[in-house]
């Protein structure tokens, strides 16, 4: 599925399942709580924090796909279409970040 299919496929779920989109706002609050979601997944699985029973059935591809669905209902929302705004932020990166990680000391082995 490419970015804009994902986009279309979300923006139909939701004004048919979901009946309408959250304020952008509910939404910047959802995608807070799902990134937090994920970061707490991580902090037990790769980090040093013990899991609890709860956390055992949490899965890192579901809540990354979290993640995705509301920042993609955002550009929804805000009609920006992700395609050609992350081809813009490769552009961005490769032209300021050309040499930044090559020359940073301690990224090198």
């Amino acid at each position: 599925m490419t970015i804009q299919e994902a986009q279309d496929k979300i923006d139909h779920w939701i004004n048919t399942t979901g009946v309408r989109y959250f304020s952008e706002l509910t939404n910047m609050a959802i995608l807070t709580e799902e990134v937090g979601e994920v970061a707490r997944i991580i902090a037990r699985q790769y980090g040093d924090q013990s899991s609890k029973d709860s956390d055992k059935k949490k899965e890192l591809a579901d809540e990354l796909a979290d993640v995705l669905w509301v920042v993609l209902c955002l550009a929804n929302q805000t009609g920006i279409d992700m395609t050609v705004a992350l081809e813009k932020n490769f552009d961005k990166k490769n032209i300021r970040d050309i040499n930044r990680h090559r020359d940073n000391d301690k990224l090198k082995s």
